[in-house]
């Protein structure tokens, strides 16, 4: 095994489970032979009180020295609260990109065989941006007078608004990536996924972009699709597919549904990627009820963690990762409760014991 430079890497444990699985991919990661050295940093509702955000300056500050990230999930409450701590860091960074594969392990219980997807999803603007307008408040009130007068549009005044907006040079980055990827990664189809059927302007100006991109990789196939159809299709046949390219909102729905394809969260891993700088989490949330009980799958941050080290360059060590990972649910002894045919399996291991079973094949591999 070749010997490595020590790479610097901003950690995030997050909360709800991310701690415990957070520790056992710093463990595997650490075992491939690869070094780090770790900068830890707290994000999330518990800092609240003694910052005042659930994301400081100074963690933001980290990653753009370090320019890479290792993230657990961080609990983002539901219809009040802050706003995600996932979507700050994406916007704050300009991480323009979440990029999120979908493949089948042998040993996993899935209806497919065979899937092999990639998910790149723009993650800056669109109706996650974050722009709305309160029921309720004056500021609503001036919007749907402004829509009245401009669209002639009449939104009933009891209604809550968000903005959906889709730039060209937004979508032609994140489509540029695209191909960019699949040239580097010996992929054959982009599929550009949309809804501009009906919203003509936004998701039209969203697929023109794509359209023009493709033009300058023409090694690289292109098609686009609806994107109600492409729900569909993707559950009819997977496997014509390869990578998928959309807005944020339906990039954020189809890649739950490619997940489910093969196998659910448990194994989804994922990458917000920009110019400056790249952070790598787990697709789930943070399963707070789940938190302190050695229970949770680890292995969707473990291949997220897989993809760090092919970002960093560490491709011998990638591989190594990936096989190990594969080796433990192919063999389907020593894997937490998600991925045994019977949940209530006493047979199923905890996190800690996940990572030793990964880190044993590392070193048979």
């Amino acid at each position: 095994m070749k010997r490595s430079m020590t790479y610097d890497v901003t950690l995030i444990p997050g909360d709800g489970i991310g701690p415990e699985i957070a520790e056992a991919t710093r463990r595997v990661l650490e075992a491939t032979g690869v070094r780090f050295n770790w900068d830890i940093q707290e994000a999330g509702e518990k800092i609240i009180g003694k910052y005042g955000t659930p994301l400081p300056d100074h963690v933001l500050d980290s990653i753009r020295t370090n320019k890479i990230a290792l993230k657990g999930p961080i609990t983002t409450p539901v219809g009040s609260g802050f706003r995600s701590v996932n979507v700050a860091l994406r916007q704050s960074l300009d991480l323009y990109v979440n990029l999120r594969p979908a493949k089948t392990f042998p040993g996993v219980r899935s209806r497919y065989d065979g899937v092999d997807l990639v998910i790149v999803r723009e993650n800056t603007e669109d109706l996650y941006a974050g722009i709305e307008f309160e029921y309720g408040t004056p500021e609503l009130a001036q919007i749907v007078e402004h829509i009245y007068e401009l669209a002639g549009k009449r939104i009933a005044k009891d209604s809550a608004i968000s903005i959906k907006s889709i730039s060209r040079s937004a979508s032609l980055r994140v489509v540029r990536f695209a191909f960019e990827y699949a040239l580097a990664n010996r992929r054959q189809k982009v599929t550009a996924i949309h809804k501009a059927n009906i919203m003509k302007f936004s998701d039209g100006l969203f697929l023109s972009s794509a359209s023009e991109v493709a033009r300058a990789y023409p090694g690289v196939a292109f098609e686009d699709r609806i994107v109600d159809n492409m729900a569909m299709q993707l559950v009819q046949k997977p496997e014509i597919y390869d990578v998928l390219v959309l807005p944020n909102l339906y990039g954020d729905i189809i890649s739950d549904l490619c997940a489910g394809l093969v196998g659910g969260l448990g194994l989804a891993p994922g990458a917000n990627i920009g110019d400056q700088a790249a952070v790598f989490e787990p697709v789930h949330g943070s399963a707070p009820k789940y938190a302190g009980k050695n229970k949770a799958n680890p292995m969707a941050m473990m291949l997220s963690g897989s993809m760090m080290l092919k970002h960093l360059g560490e491709l011998e060590a990638t591989d190594r990762l990936e096989r190990a990972i594969a080796a433990v649910i192919a063999d389907g002894k020593l894997v937490t409760y998600d991925l045994k045919d019977n949940p209530d399996d006493p047979a199923a291991v905890g996190t800690s014991a996940v990572a030793d079973a990964v880190i044993d094949k590392l070193d048979s591999i």
